[in-house]
């Protein structure tokens, strides 16, 4: 009796060994850390290949907030530790121009994913074409892997380049809400300055009126819009935008310095419908 009594206890501590390996096993299955996103394609050189998503799973004109992650073609493993850069390039008929970009950071809460903001100030065409350059290092070792990528018309204007009355090339971008509702809505543009044809740094301590337009509805306005100042967190211009009805609306702006001179821009009036520094929604 006592040798079967052993022989049952053997086998139950066996069974719940085994019972709790697999449970041990199970959490250790990986979170899917892309979901919501979609592939925009793939860029890979002899050693990795590097995966890019957007919420859409396309390249716009104007803002885009675009998601990567590195994955070891000899592990197919996801590098969890990697500093990277990236130069977007427009190979245009007379010349090579980059655009405006953040850097890359890794995505908070993500073992896998880093992120970053590149804003194309122009689409691709029959002749004229972009294409992307990721620099990135990986314990201690230096890589680099480039394509040519699609970067396709916006149906609104949300991007405008123009010179300002100081002579200095100036960008301004639509960032967000990019799903506007009836509402106030929180809004965000981009203000950057060509230094030169690579580098188009953040503009800092400027302020931008707003006058929100619908013209389709007699060129109405709408209550109670807050005028755009700079973000001390992420550089970007915020305010208030009011939206009383969907459909059409022209966002006109004026770009002021700091010494609050008007660099772009007019004020809407009676006999000046609309600003010729403006961007457009549409929902």
């Amino acid at each position: 009796m006592k040798i079967l009594k052993h022989i049952a206890i053997l086998v139950l501590s066996i069974s719940l060994f085994s019972c709790s390996s697999d449970d041990n096993t199970s959490t250790q299955i990986p979170i899917d850390e892309i979901t919501g996103l979609q592939k925009i394609q793939e860029i890979s050189n002899d050693n990795h290949t590097i995966e890019l998503y957007s919420q859409s799973g396309i390249l716009l004109q104007g803002y885009n907030h675009i998601t990567l992650r590195i994955k070891d073609k000899k592990t197919n493993s996801y590098i969890q530790d990697a500093k990277i850069n990236w130069t977007p390039l427009m190979h245009m008929v007379t010349m090579k121009h980059s655009c405006p970009k953040s850097e890359v950071m890794k995505t908070s809460g993500k073992q896998t994913l880093y992120e970053g903001n590149i804003i194309f100030q122009m689409a691709q065409n029959d002749t004229e074409y972009w294409d992307l350059t990721i620099t990135y290092t990986v314990n201690t070792f230096s890589y680099t892997a480039a394509d040519t990528i699609k970067v396709l018309v916006s149906a609104k204007k949300t991007v405008s380049t123009f010179t300002g009355t100081d002579g200095i090339r100036y960008l301004v971008a639509y960032v967000a809400p990019q799903n506007p509702k009836v509402a106030t809505n929180a809004i965000s543009v981009g203000v950057y300055k060509m230094q030169d044809m690579i580098t188009f740094p953040v503009v800092n301590n400027f302020k931008i009126k707003m006058d929100p337009r619908m013209p389709s509805m007699g060129n109405h306005g709408s209550p109670n819009n807050t005028d755009l100042t700079q973000s001390t967190t992420d550089g970007f211009y915020n305010g208030k935008l009011s939206l009383t009805m969907t459909g059409y609306w022209k966002i006109n702006l004026q770009l002021l310095n700091a010494s609050d001179n008007v660099l772009k821009g007019e004020p809407v009036t009676t006999e000046n419908p609309a600003s010729s520094l403006f961007l457009e929604i549409e929902f």
